[in-house]
């Protein structure tokens, strides 16, 4: 598509899109953190949605790093989720449930302990941070627009954010918030982290920025054991990635509009939804090719508007897919082409969340293509071919060219790689972080002067200028709120929307351990081994005369999912959970609504959700 006009391209992803939007406005760039293994430099352990017992499941990944560096530190470890995890599982120190959505309440509450006990780290947030209070509150601000005042009351809300104002809000007991807050910054070093859970609601953006506030309160970015609040970071080789060429179209939008993209497309604006590279986007998406990915239902949201659209050959004209299976979202393609599997082809297969041993691996053919398959390499110099473009997609070379070309490129860089025929023999290359643990922005803690962050200041920014002119400038629907502090905003459709009245239980997803969204969701010894269920307590199954097992009936105003009742202390009250990607044979998608990301109310820099939902029992 780079060689032949360019596509309208995308920022953001499904994962990460309100992390990835919130802390680069904190930290600047994609927010890094400390590999697990450097938790045997710290004494606490806080987790805030992140669940790697279940999400980073590998033998040699981050669980495993996480439970050796915890034997050497005896570091305690307190999970904070509305569901008791696989990572907790009896290794935790404490589960600490609260309401989805909250974490930023939270947050402001341990902050004013913090704040009004003096157990901030003054000298850090003086010397390497903007808009803590007054002393480095950026010219233009407002008086009274720092981040102290907000908690103490003194902003622009009036509200001091007190232990039993959180309390309120999380439905965790004021004492346990005021005990967090001293466990929090009086351990030291304390690694503070959080999953991709708590930025997948509605203004996801300010909760990311706010769970990092209590790893810079307390002093602990860029120092052996401590963390940024983001995610454990990793050790990765720098191994080369194909080019793609530079796609000479400039627009994008953000990954999770596409829908909005095919059926209003000319009215999305740059203020209004968040269009780059121009105010407005000129024409509605007509095509889509979607290779080896079943987003376009499976894992997108609000599927039943999703349908609606992708089936009206009217608006999106032509569908592309390109797979291995009959995935949901193959079937509705105009063109649908098998491709080859990894067994029938050759490639490498690079790391992912590692921890400290980063690793490639030759992922060699092992039988022929089968029948009249075709590798996507082969597809798209053929389609290059018949547009006039081959030598400029190709650069002469085959896909083994390719391959023998970027390894003698990643040599360049990892002189200890062997010859590619040797390493194509030997099968796996591995390599520990030769600094033993990486340590996120340690660097700019070293030296803040010599190595400035890439935000606009050089340091963290508490206080971003950037959101306070996208705040005044952006047009926000109702719910949606751009701050430039990490405060809490509770959103549409939280705990407390009146909707509540007719929809009482809070609905969450999580990754399920027995796929990767939908992938590996045909494996029968796997669905026999993890069931797909719906989480309850106790309590609120007894009210609602539910029993274990029960086939029940989810619905609210977006549509209704059918499915089994897992009676379990293991989830908060007033609170379900439901994992994603289900693939049911013969329908066309996930039982949990996908990503749990929204389009018919996106978030305010990427996309979130939060969903009130019913629930009653279901003969049959």
């Amino acid at each position: 598509m780079n060689c032949c006009g360019g596509y309208l391209n995308h920022y953001g992803d499904y994962s990460s899109a309100q992390i990835a939007a919130g802390l680069n406005y904190t930290y600047g760039g994609w927010a890094d953190g400390n590999s697990p293994s450097d938790i045997e430099n710290s004494q606490l352990v806080v987790l805030f949605g992140n669940n790697p017992g279940e999400t980073r499941m590998s033998g040699g990944g981050v669980t495993y790093y996480l439970e050796q560096a915890r034997q050497k530190s005896n570091a305690r470890m307190i999970i904070i989720d509305p569901r008791y995890t696989d990572t907790g599982a009896g290794r935790e120190d404490e589960w600490i449930p609260i309401r989805p959505g909250t974490d930023a309440a939270l947050v402001s509450g341990l902050a004013w302990v913090m704040i009004t006990e003096n157990l901030v780290d003054q000298p850090f947030l003086d010397k390497y941070c903007v808009g803590y209070d007054e002393k480095t509150l950026p010219a233009g601000a407002p008086a009274n627009g720092h981040y102290k005042a907000y908690i103490l009351g003194q902003g622009i809300d009036g509200i001091a954010k007190t232990p039993e104002w959180a309390s309120t809000i999380t439905g965790i007991p004021r004492e346990r918030i005021v005990k967090l807050a001293r466990e929090i910054a009086t351990a030291k070093p304390a690694y503070i982290s959080r999953g991709w859970g708590p930025q997948r609601h509605a203004n996801g953006e300010i909760a990311t920025r706010a769970i990092s506030m209590l790893a810079i309160l307390t002093g602990n970015v860029g120092i052996n054991g401590g963390n940024s609040g983001a995610r454990e970071g990793s050790y990765s080789l720098p191994f080369e990635r194909m080019p793609t060429l530079e796609n000479p179209v400039e627009t994008s939008i953000s990954m999770f509009m596409w829908t909005d993209a095919i059926e209003r497309g000319p009215e999305m604006t740059a203020l209004r939804d968040g269009v780059r590279g121009k105010d407005k986007l000129d024409v509605p998406i007509k095509m889509i090719w979607n290779y080896a990915g079943n987003c376009l239902i499976n894992q997108h949201s609000e599927i039943n508007r999703t349908h609606e659209i992708l089936q009206d050959d009217k608006k999106c004209e032509m569908i592309v897919v390109i797979d291995c299976h009959m995935t949901s979202s193959a079937k509705y393609a105009d063109i649908l082409l098998p491709d080859c599997t990894a067994s029938e082809q050759m490639d490498f297969a690079l790391d992912a969340s590692c921890g400290n041993m980063s690793y490639v691996i030759f992922a060699d053919q092992a039988i022929k293509p089968r029948f009249e398959c075709k590798t996507i390499y082969e597809m798209t110099s053929e389609l290059a071919k018949r547009l006039g473009v081959e030598e400029q997609f190709t650069e002469g070379r085959t896909q083994e060219g390719w391959m023998r070309y970027l390894y003698e490129q990643s040599r360049k860089a990892i002189p200890d790689l062997p010859d590619f025929d040797t390493f194509r023999q030997q099968g796996i290359y591995k390599q520990r972080d030769p600094q033993g643990h990486h340590v996120a922005y340690k660097a700019f803690r070293e030296d803040p002067q010599a190595n400035p962050l890439t935000t606009p200041s050089g340091k963290i920014e508490i206080y971003s200028q950037d959101l306070a002119k996208i705040a005044a400038t952006w047009e926000l629907p109702e719910g949606d709120v751009i701050d430039p502090l990490p405060i809490y905003t509770p959103g549409f459709e939280n705990y407390n929307d009146p909707l509540t009245a007719k929809y009482p239980l809070q609905l969450t997803g999580f990754h399920y351990k027995s796929r990767v969204h939908s992938t590996y969701g045909n494996v029968d010894v796997l669905k026999a081994a993890c069931r797909q269920e719906m989480w309850i307590n106790p309590i609120d199954a007894r009210k609602r005369g539910i029993a274990n097992g029960d086939r029940i009936r989810i619905f609210n105003d977006r549509g209704e999912v059918h499915i089994e009742a897992k009676v379990t202390p293991r989830m908060m009250p007033g609170v379900v959970a439901l994992g994603k990607g289900l693939v049911q044979p013969g329908r066309l998608a996930c039982g949990s609504g996908g990503q749990h990301q929204r389009t018919d109310h996106p978030a305010s820099v990427a996309a979130g959700e939060g969903k009130p939902v019913a629930y009653q029992p279901r003969s049959g």
